[in-house]
């Protein structure tokens, strides 16, 4: 799972390119800096927002992470189809 530093890097870096794809394309639609300016601030927090809860909630669940158990109890890794070793019994180490 991901630390909340990590999401939250992770979603400025995206909104920072968001910005200035936003702030371009207003400015090319509106033919005016403030109003594509405006609505990429607005298109930017928004967006900020939403994918920084996002990322939150699908940090939570365990649905298609390797190495986790799913509710059933499976492993999903990649090694779950492995057989273990047996565990030695108190009986057998103290015999040996």
């Amino acid at each position: 799972m991901e630390t909340r530093r990590r999401s939250l890097a992770k979603a400025v870096s995206w909104q920072v390119l968001g910005i200035v794809t936003m702030l371009v394309l207003g400015v090319l639609f509106t033919g005016s800096l403030s109003s594509g300016g405006a609505l990429a601030l607005l298109s930017s927090l928004l967006g900020f927002v939403s994918y920084l809860l996002h990322e939150r909630v699908w940090a939570s669940i365990g649905w298609g992470m390797a190495g986790t158990l799913s509710r059933t109890g499976a492993e999903t890794s990649a090694g779950a189809g492995r057989p273990r070793r047996p565990v030695a019994s108190n009986a057998s180490r103290a015999s040996s």
